[in-house]
């Protein structure tokens, strides 16, 4: 067992050991069936401009209209993206990617997801 010790001046650690922050997502607009995701947001840089942590949630669908940059790395389970042309791609624990701003289409939790993430806010 690695025992948490305190990072360098600069470094941050990504932990879950805290309480996350959880949201409700229940709009049907949005969504088809309410989901509850947890997120640990470990770094914001001083405009808030950045953010980074780790989020998961369980299956659901999620209409988006991204206007917002994000990379994911997913670390467990298995998402599908899907364009509003309908063309699709599927991402598994392992696999990285990016959503750049102007994406519009549906994210879909294909079963449970654990995802690092990182958000470049306009």
């Amino acid at each position: 067992m690695r025992h948490h010790q305190a990072s360098p001046a600069h470094v941050i650690a990504f932990r879950t050991d805290s309480d996350p922050r959880r949201t409700q997502v229940d709009d049907p607009a949005i969504v088809d069936a309410p989901y509850e995701a947890k997120s640990w947001r470990c770094f914001a840089d001083a405009s808030g401009r950045a953010i980074s942590g780790i989020w998961e949630a369980g299956p659901h669908l999620e209409r988006c209209n991204c206007d917002y940059d994000e990379m994911c790395h997913i670390l467990e389970g298995e998402v599908r993206l899907t364009d509003r042309d309908g063309t699709a791609q599927t991402f598994g624990a392992g696999e990285s990617f990016v959503v750049s701003a102007g994406f519009e289409g549906t994210w879909e939790n294909l079963t449970r997801v654990r995802k690092v993430f990182f958000i470049l806010n306009p």
